[in-house]
């Protein structure tokens, strides 16, 4: 029988293995504005300007860029104890870890998960400067706080029942006509998601997100690139989401990991909030004014270490990819009919 699972408030940190980080620092410093925890030359410890814990985003410097470890926040010292009994009920690797054995944090739980991720939990963290209100330091592109993170994985049910598992719920999914599900988006905290589950190769990260309020400020970091004479750094974007409705835009840091800005989206945090199910064949739903998505967001991912340090095995995915979906003649269309407007008037 499966032990009770940890009560999981929201994903909390990731930490990613770099190449330069000088170069790293250059970015998500100097860009994107994060502030910096602690910094040594081997990693870099950083938060949004709303994040009073420690921090949200840990870089270390290494061999190849990865993903090393993404955290999640549970309610209490007690819901260790669940982690560690539930994963080893599951058959996981699990790691019990001294506090400040992850710097800035009290003890945790480290595990490699059924799909392969590692991840940690915690509950006790250091308590920082929260910089909400300071707007002599913000810059016109402030980033507020960690979001989500994005997933690669084979088996989009699988790993949506797993999550089920974990008390996370389902906000939107998108799937066809004969079932096939291409993605789910699921939450603790009462947003759009704190994981998104995407159908491919895994396990891989296909990104993390950050908040900011206000779309003007995803506008300013685009012109900031620009005036850097950065722009290829920019992926996707700026543009609006279907799926989440949010207002979004994709970055490539110099190694090569995904990094989303993103706002705007809703809440879900009532218990009867709607699950919406999009059609693969609506263009919508990835982006809301229908442009096409670039073939690297479908293709490219980072990649992920198991506990000990090294590169996960890739598992293929089986079923249909979302980007192997044809949209219309023009592979850009809506699945809706072709209405026509002339003149600011529906015909």
């Amino acid at each position: 029988m499966t032990a009770a699972p940890p009560d999981v408030l929201r994903c909390a940190y990731a930490e990613l293995v770099v190449t330069d980080l000088a170069a790293s620092r250059a970015f998500y410093v100097g860009v994107l504005g994060l502030v910096v925890s602690h910094e040594d030359e081997d990693a870099l410890y950083l938060r949004a300007f709303e994040e009073y814990l420690h921090h949200s985003l840990v870089l270390w410097k290494g061999s190849a860029p990865a993903l090393a470890v993404l955290g999640y926040r549970v309610r209490s010292a007690a819901d260790l104890d669940l982690a560690e009994a539930y994963y080893r009920t599951l058959g996981c690797r699990v790691e019990r870890r001294a506090a400040g054995a992850t710097r800035g944090l009290g003890e945790a739980v480290r595990v490699e998960d059924p799909l392969g991720f590692p991840v940690e939990f915690f509950c006790e963290a250091e308590h920082v400067e929260r910089f909400t209100q300071r707007y002599d330091v913000h810059g016109a592109g402030a980033l507020s706080r960690l979001d989500h993170f994005n997933l690669d994985t084979p088996d989009v049910p699988a790993a949506r029942k797993y999550y089920e598992g974990l008390g996370f719920r389902v906000s939107e999914d998108i799937q066809d006509d004969e079932g096939t599900v291409y993605a789910a988006w699921m939450f603790r905290k009462p947003t759009v998601h704190d994981v998104a589950l995407t159908g491919g190769d895994g396990p891989r990260l296909h990104h993390i997100a950050f908040a900011s309020h206000e779309r003007t400020q995803i506008l300013h970091l685009c012109d900031h690139l620009g005036a850097l004479r950065k722009s290829g750094t920019i992926e996707r974007g700026p543009g609006r989401h279907g799926v989440s409705n949010a207002f979004y835009l994709y970055l490539r840091d110099p190694d090569g990991h995904r990094i989303e800005i993103y706002t705007h989206d809703y809440y879900t945090g009532d218990p009867d909030n709607p699950v919406i199910t999009w059609d693969v064949h609506d263009n919508q739903r990835r982006d809301w004014w229908g442009n096409p998505v670039v073939p690297s967001w479908y293709a490219d991912a980072s990649a992920v270490l198991d506990l000990d340090g090294k590169p996960q095995p890739l598992t293929a995915r089986a079923e249909a990819r979302e980007a192997d979906v044809t949209i219309g003649a023009d592979g850009f269309s809506y699945a809706s009919d072709d209405t026509e407007f002339k003149l600011g008037e529906q015909v």
